[in-house]
């Protein structure tokens, strides 16, 4: 059997600087009192339908703000600072927003109104402008409005050489051992308790308005989460691509009793959400990690993955650090370098239905209790320890992180893992430790006085870089082209909406007719 380091030692400096990256960074718009914004998406940051680098994840109040793709975590970062700083300066000034509002830094939400009352996104009246919010209007009937006000970091990454088989072997990987970066990158152990209200939870109450999992890592990614009865169901298989998309095929296709008896529109006949299936499109499927294509205007993600292949996987269980003023730092991207690196070339055995449960088990307990000393995980049907299985890992990382730092000069990345090694060692030093030790000690213990502060230290911070006029002539022609582009595409459609949708949302886009629906449950 070839070895790790033999892998390693086939591939090419030049392979190992053609990695590319991309992030998504998503952030909720607040008060200075830390409660919702619930203002339009501010006009000066141009449509969020087209803008390319300036748009809004569920909420009109919930803005994402995205790079290009980057052949360093450098220039990568860079342009996220850049858009961060142009967006904060749209927020700081009257007429364009309220004038005093901020990106919350933390991923779990700022204070929330009710349910209802928190704006989806909107997108103008465009066919696809329209579907957009109606399936926006889905999620929350099906999930609640708050737990979509959930923000992250997404981590796009690619490598050249590869083909579907050696990325679905990557993915495989990166579930089985999720765990160690929820571990060390977590950042949500606490919650304002409008989040949960009137919802079911297991969190204790650290303070007024505060609550809390003492050994938490990323509530986020727990329970609290991306969660639901009908998603529960699903035991996807990332043997192949052939079975994924035959899993996520059937998932798009097969109607779910609640969403039958919510239907697709009310009997006011506004459009509730646009189909009864368990997923309405492919976007709704949660999943820590996900295989992703580019996709043409109007294609089906589906349909582009099963005709072109993987091009790059998106890694999704990031929380934003709310320590980091654009939410995560060039050490944390080239621990992520290194760790997709080492989920790549290491041994990935096929996944089973039992190991499906456990990596679910594993997650949930890890972002619950991460932290807490002793704390087991299930590995093939066994207990082991977080901290030896982490410890584990990270060995493994030394010798990726060699190489890489090889290809591109320096040692960034294995200090990047020395640095990782030396804080799961001391648990009190990871950032979800830091929160809380933050709150307990200069804010009462409260989550929403702590994360407010540290949104206006961030907003202060990238108010105060520098920034020149050409800077924000070019964000400015930016936003005012995407207006121009949204205009055009409201000025082409022809097709009535409700036929739009139904061509949409038609099994028949989804992909090649080879591909036959599989049972829901492996």
């Amino acid at each position: 059997m070839t070895s790790l380091q033999q892998r390693l030692d086939a591939i090419s400096g030049d392979r190992l600087r053609g990695q590319k990256r991309g992030l998504e960074k998503e952030s909720l718009r607040a008060q200075p009192d830390g409660k919702l914004a619930l203002t339009p998406h501010p006009a000066a940051l141009g449509s969020a339908l087209t803008h390319p680098h300036i748009t809004t994840d569920f909420s009109e109040s919930q803005v994402e703000l995205i790079t290009g793709v980057h052949s360093s975590v450098d220039a990568c970062l860079a342009e996220l600072t850049e858009v961060h700083q142009y967006t904060a300066r749209v927020l700081n000034k009257p007429g364009q927003s309220s004038g005093d509002e901020m990106m919350w830094a933390s991923s779990m939400p700022c204070g929330l109104p009710t349910d209802e009352t928190i704006p989806i996104g909107r997108y103008g009246s465009s066919n696809v402008g329209r579907a957009k919010s109606v399936y926006r209007m889905g999620l929350g009937h099906r999930y609640g409005r708050r737990m979509q006000t959930i923000s992250g970091i997404h981590y796009n990454w690619s490598m050249p050489g590869l083909d579907n088989d050696s990325y679905f072997a990557l993915i495989r990987n990166f579930r089985r051992h999720a765990f160690l970066l929820l571990t060390l990158f977590g950042a949500s152990p606490a919650v304002c308790s409008t989040f949960v209200g009137g919802r079911p939870h297991e969190l204790q109450t650290l303070a007024s308005g505060t609550l809390y999992m003492p050994h938490g890592t990323s509530l986020r990614m727990g329970r609290l989460g991306y969660q639901s009865d009908a998603q529960g169901t699903l035991d996807v298989s990332y043997n192949g691509l052939e079975g994924y998309a035959a899993s996520l095929h059937g998932a798009l296709t097969r109607p779910w009793p609640a969403y039958e008896s919510l239907g697709i529109r009310n009997p006011g006949g506004d459009y509730n959400q646009l189909a009864t299936t368990l997923l309405q499109i492919e976007n709704e499927f949660y999943g820590t990690i996900r295989p992703k294509r580019v996709i043409f205007p109007g294609e089906r993600p589906l349909h582009a993955l099963r005709e072109r292949g993987v091009e790059y996987v998106e890694v999704r269980l990031m929380d934003l650090s709310p320590f980091e003023p654009i939410g995560i730092s060039a050490s944390t991207l080239r621990f992520l370098d290194v760790f997709l690196m080492h989920c790549l070339l290491s041994d990935s055995p096929p996944d089973t239905p039992d190991e499906i449960h456990e990596l679910a088990h594993n997650q949930h307990l890890t972002a619950a209790r991460g932290r807490e000393p002793g704390l087991c995980l299930q590995r093939q049907g066994k207990s082991v320890s977080l901290m030896q299985w982490g410890s584990e890992i990270i060995e493994r990382l030394v010798p990726i992180a060699f190489a890489l730092d090889a290809a591109h000069g320096g040692q960034a990345h294995a200090e990047a893992v020395a640095h990782a090694r030396a804080a799961l060692l001391a648990p009190e030093t990871l950032p979800s430790a830091r929160v809380l030790a933050s709150m307990r000690a200069e804010h009462s213990d409260s989550f929403v006085s702590f994360a407010r502060t540290q949104s206006q230290t961030i907003h202060q911070y990238l108010l105060s870089l520098p920034w020149g006029i050409k800077q924000q002539g070019r964000f400015e022609a930016m936003a005012v082209q995407s207006l121009d582009d949204q205009r055009a595409i409201e000025a082409s459609d022809t097709m009535p909406f409700d036929i739009y949708l139904q061509e949409y949302t038609s099994p028949a886009r989804l992909g090649r007719a080879a591909y036959e629906p599989v049972p829901l449950e492996v």
